[in-house]
């Protein structure tokens, strides 16, 4: 049970990475926007880049590693053939 739990939990196609993607940028946004509320000036703006920052660098993590995922079961997928004496 606690497996099909967590299979929920695992980022598996482009489109659910750019779902998660898209919810950190809304996040991280509306921090950045308290940030320049909290300390107007330049070490607001400063703030608000450092929040997009973050993403873009956890987004293109993100899609590393599901690069990375789909081409080691596509290694595991393909029989390796065994050479013939």
């Amino acid at each position: 049970m606690l497996k099909k739990i967590g299979r929920l939990f695992v980022i598996k196609t482009r489109f659910e990475a750019c779902l998660i993607i898209y919810a950190l940028g809304v996040g991280a946004m509306a921090r950045g926007m308290i940030y320049i509320h909290e300390y107007p000036g330049v070490g607001g703006k400063l703030l608000l880049l450092a929040c997009s920052g973050s993403v873009f660098l956890a987004g293109a993590k993100i899609f590393d590693c599901l690069r990375y995922e789909q081409a080691e079961r596509a290694a595991l997928a393909t029989p390796v053939p065994t050479p013939q004496p």
